[in-house]
């Protein structure tokens, strides 16, 4: 007797959890993981450590 029968909606769903689970993981340390394969460092900051504009747009007064 075969206990370890899944059927297909059930494997589906399995599938599409852990799945799911991968690309939310992904998603959540998306900056952490570019900076780590990029090679470069945050746009926030400088060498120094202290805070820098970037690029960001100037704010009209």
């Amino acid at each position: 007797m075969n206990l370890a029968y899944i059927d297909p909606g059930s494997g589906s769903i399995i599938l599409q959890v852990v799945l799911a689970s991968c690309i939310g993981g992904v998603a959540m340390f998306w900056s952490k993981l570019k900076t780590l394969f990029g090679g470069k460092k945050p746009s926030g900051t400088d060498g120094a450590g202290t805070k820098t504009d970037g690029d960001a747009p100037s704010k009209p007064e």
